[in-house]
């Protein structure tokens, strides 16, 4: 007989020298990461202020300066420690430099440019995103193209156009030419926010019976409405603020918005600084008070078009 002798049994760890024992690793400490990332985080922190401290520095500048009386500012300059506090400088801007009126006229030309534009733009981009129109990428690209030329070509053609239509000087021209060079660019973004919603809710509609005028009305434009806030809170911003439309068809002091009014107000206060501090407060302040009204809505509007 043959005698067999029995091996030994190989096991996960018979690779390792004898007389080792077999160990698990350690976890890393995490210390280390924990701290490197405070720090990354208090930089941020740290950097995101000093920049928001930059960028408000100019704005406190303006307000403080609007406060103080001319005699401080003369005395002691623009940038030193106020020594008074007076709002006689708003004033001064409001009734005799005709911050009024021209602030009746901005309110005259941007609440209706406004609510017309997105009206015809919001009916054009749903005619254009929910149905297939013949040739309506080319009318989307046209209307896209004619916010790419440069508006400083057709001052000339606009000042020419609206004195041979008879409505030079006039507040209604203003509001015409705002429409016609911001409908485009309104109907290219909010075609492309309608174009996301679900065809399955217009098809649901039509087996309901509802009308396009319906679908649009009721179903379209409240689901829209984050990108109409969005685009409310931009051309207020930009119809307010606007200056070179102003100037090319409007003449009259008695019709120019508050931006034409707050060169007026610099040539008529040339160095009285809280007066024009002043104005420019009472410029910005509607611009302010419709981003703050709009501003849910318009982050809302923004996640929405980067996540689709």
């Amino acid at each position: 007989m043959t005698a067999t002798h029995a091996s030994a049994p190989v096991g996960k760890d018979s690779g390792n020298a004898p007389g080792t024992a077999h160990t698990a690793p350690q976890p890393a400490p995490r210390r280390p990461v924990v701290r490197g990332r405070a720090l990354r985080t208090t930089g941020f922190h740290l950097t995101a202020g000093l920049l928001s401290a930059l960028w408000l520095l100019p704005i406190a500048l303006v307000l403080v300066t609007s406060t103080r009386t001319f005699d401080d500012i003369a005395a002691h300059g623009v940038g030193s420690w106020p020594h008074s506090f007076t709002l006689d400088g708003f004033r001064q801007a409001w009734v005799d430099g005709g911050q009024q009126q021209a602030l009746i006229n901005s309110m005259i030309v941007s609440i209706p440019t406004v609510l017309l534009s997105l009206g015809l733009a919001s009916m054009a981009a749903f005619a254009l995103s929910r149905y297939d129109l013949p040739f309506r990428r080319v009318l989307l690209l046209l209307m896209l193209a004619g916010n790419l030329l440069p508006p400083q070509i057709l001052l000339i053609p606009v000042s020419k156009l609206s004195e041979v239509l008879g409505i030079y000087d006039q507040l209604y021209a203003l509001i015409g030419v705002q429409v016609g060079f911001g409908v485009g660019f309104y109907v290219f973004v909010l075609h492309g926010f309608m174009r996301a919603i679900p065809a399955e809710i217009q098809q649901a509609a039509v087996i309901d019976g509802a009308s396009p005028w319906q679908i649009y009305w009721r179903i379209i434009l409240p689901l829209a409405r984050p990108a109409l806030a969005a685009l409310t809170a931009l051309s207020f911003t930009w119809i307010f603020n606007d200056l070179l439309w102003a100037i090319t068809v409007l003449r009259t002091d008695s019709q120019m918005p508050i931006t034409a009014s707050l060169i007026g107000l610099q040539g008529q206060y040339v160095s009285m600084w809280n007066v024009i501090a002043a104005g420019s407060v009472i410029a910005a302040a509607p611009t302010v008070a419709v981003f703050l009204r709009f501003q849910r809505h318009f982050v809302a509007g923004l996640n929405l078009g980067a996540v689709k």
